[in-house]
């Protein structure tokens, strides 16, 4: 079926425009039902859904997140520096009173820098280096305390009736990046790899690293029923979530 040139929240035709195109209504409201284009609502009608595979912002979704009673956020990749830095706008809107969450709850996934990965690693053969490890590890270090500290500190001074950050760390290196907001909505993106020098120790370090601040993210929102598109991806992003943090992750030693 060719698909018209609607935008997002715009009315589909009527039945008789639509059994043109592929024969009967029910078997063009099902196709694109299916394939997570329409949303139907009874007694108003089927319309256009939000895209899901589109490159979209993550700050202003975080803020809309914290609208809600019980915020809940689940980050896997590499440091959240980027969660760190879009977190504070909405945190800064919870502590002025404009934002009022009953409960924040962050668990963050990193990979264990700890022991050899993928990335960071020496140009020069590929080699490990625990230095570049160490580098790693502080900045994870850096923002998830950051992340703690800021969550946390709400629950302290009486603004959210509990907040939680948990840490858990995996031996597998995080080459993409996924939020989860209230368990309805993800953002997945892919790590671009770039060549960067660095000096540690008056001693220059030539590595191939991730570069989070140019990851595309692609959203996903739950749709209005588990069989849309957007519904069974942010299903099953928690599946994957929810499985690794009770498995394979464990908790970071200081």
């Amino acid at each position: 079926m060719k698909k018209p040139g609607f935008e997002t929240g715009d009315k589909l035709p009527s039945g008789l425009e639509l059994a043109k195109h592929c024969g009967t209504v029910d078997k063009a409201l099902d196709l694109l039902r299916v394939e997570g284009l329409i949303v139907t609502r009874q007694g108003s009608g089927s319309f256009v859904r939000e895209r899901t595979s589109r490159p979209v912002g993550l700050r202003p979704h975080l803020e809309a997140a914290f609208e809600q009673q019980q915020v809940t956020l689940d980050f896997a990749g590499f440091s959240s520096e980027t969660l760190h830095n879009a977190l504070q706008e909405p945190l800064d809107k919870v502590r002025s009173g404009r934002l009022a969450p009953e409960s924040i709850t962050v668990r963050l996934l990193l990979p264990d820098t700890t022991a050899p990965m993928a990335v960071p690693v020496l140009v020069d053969g590929l080699q490990d280096e625990a230095a570049l490890r160490q580098r790693a590890r502080n900045i994870a270090l850096t923002n998830a305390g950051g992340i703690a500290h800021s969550v946390e500190m709400l629950a302290e001074l009486g603004l959210v009736q509990k907040a939680s950050v948990q840490v858990k760390v995996h031996r597998a290196s995080s080459l993409f990046k996924l939020y989860i907001l209230n368990r309805s909505e993800a953002f997945f993106g892919f790590y671009p790899l770039r060549e960067r020098t660095v000096t540690i120790d008056d001693t220059d370090h030539t590595f191939y690293d991730v570069t989070g601040k140019d990851t595309t993210l692609f959203h996903h929102a739950a749709g209005p029923d588990d069989a849309s598109l957007g519904s069974q991806y942010v299903q099953q992003a928690q599946m994957w979530f929810d499985s690794v943090w009770s498995t394979i992750a464990y908790e970071r030693q200081p």
